[in-house]
């Protein structure tokens, strides 16, 4: 009997400061997003706001949206390498087909990883897992 009590006890205590990790870890990783996302939306306002506009819809035809963008959503990498490297060529955006040129923007991980966090979570688009520094690194050019 003694035992089942110990044994209850210890896994009570492990539990309980298990949970408090999962907990700090996951407020944690939000405040993190959240800085990244206003960061982010800076870095837009500076470089992206001109061809994908204020509200991300883009132009029909010209510079694709990035509100409600199954391409930004469904193909990260490439919309990472889209920005760290430029883009040339056809891709296509919810069911349009766009040919236009983007050019490299010059920015440096930290600002790429800020503004995908930025338009991955704005504009109708939600995204849970955060871009960060390491993931645009290890993305190459091909």
């Amino acid at each position: 009997m003694k035992k089942g009590i110990i044994f209850l006890c210890l896994s009570l205590v492990i539990f309980s400061f298990t949970k408090k990790e999962e907990v700090y870890i996951a407020v944690n990783q939000d405040t993190k997003l959240k800085e990244s996302i206003k960061r982010g939306k800076e870095v837009y306002d500076n470089m992206c706001i001109s061809c994908h506009l204020a509200n991300g819809e883009g132009v029909p035809k010209v510079f694709p949206p990035l509100a409600k963008s199954d391409y930004l959503m469904k193909k990260r990498e490439a919309s990472i390498r889209a920005i760290k490297y430029g883009l040339k060529g056809e891709i296509v955006v919810n069911g349009v087909i766009y040919k236009s040129m983007m050019l490299k923007a010059g920015l440096d991980p930290d600002e790429i990883a800020d503004v995908m966090n930025y338009i991955t979570n704005s504009w109708g688009n939600k995204n849970s897992k955060m871009i960060t520094i390491q993931e645009v690194e290890a993305i190459s050019k091909s």
